[in-house]
């Protein structure tokens, strides 16, 4: 059986726009954000991706972390962003709160040695912490995204 070629044209444009219709559905992929460790590296999409408050980033802050990664005593962490993350600006949160003073706007960046599992005196040693690399302009005011990732310490 032939199908005459209106109908063959609208079907094909009818599976053509399905097609489409699914595919503006998917969400788009967020930017990525990697923590590295010597030479092993851990990467993620961001846990929220939108225009975000002070609130909303820390709430997204505070969720688990998908992916972790080992920080032994006196070795660099470095935080790599994709482009568009550093063309914003974007800082170091730790466990909710932002760490750093400064915003970076460099897609690399290497916090040497940084003793973030200190303890006081008498404390016990913490076993793990969660730090996000937050997509924010310099003044903090605006937020774009939030990446969380889990640091274990080996030594606790």
């Amino acid at each position: 059986m032939t199908f005459p070629r209106s109908r063959r044209a609208a079907a094909t444009l009818g599976a053509v726009s399905a097609g489409l219709l699914v595919l503006s559905a998917c969400d788009e992929p967020t930017p990525m954000a990697t923590v590295t460790i010597g030479t092993d590296s851990i990467s993620a999409e961001a846990e929220c991706y939108r225009t975000l408050d002070t609130a909303q980033a820390k709430e997204c802050a505070e969720e688990k972390p998908s992916k972790s990664i080992e920080l032994p005593e006196g070795k660099a962490l470095r935080v790599g962003v994709d482009p568009e993350v550093a063309n914003t600006g974007w800082a170091l949160w730790i466990n909710g709160e932002q760490a750093t003073s400064d915003t970076f706007d460099k897609t690399y960046w290497s916090f040497e040695n940084p003793g973030l599992f200190a303890t006081q005196p008498g404390q016990p040693a913490q076993k793990s912490l969660t730090i996000s690399i937050v997509e924010q302009n310099e003044a903090g005011s605006e937020i774009k995204g939030v990446w969380n990732f889990e640091l274990k310490n080996p030594d606790a």
